[in-house]
């Protein structure tokens, strides 16, 4: 199934919403969602960089409303 959005017509906010549904409806079934094997690294780095205080850790509230700032 393949699906064409007016991504050129869209705004920034209504793509971040998209994506917000698109993540809210995969999460409903994780088991069926695989990850790849680029992904397990990415976050073994990013959890070393937290434990040596290099990253710090943010509400995802407040990360998502940082988002969108950023967009708008």
């Amino acid at each position: 199934m393949t699906f064409t959005l007016p991504l050129e017509q869209m705004t920034n906010t209504d793509k971040v919403s998209l994506m917000e549904s698109l993540w809210i409806d995969l999460s409903q079934q994780p088991e069926a969602v695989v990850s790849p094997p680029w992904h397990h690294d990415v976050l073994r780095r990013r959890e070393k960089a937290l434990e040596a205080g290099d990253e710090g850790v943010m509400d995802w509230s407040e990360a998502k409303r940082a988002i969108r700032e950023s967009l708008s």
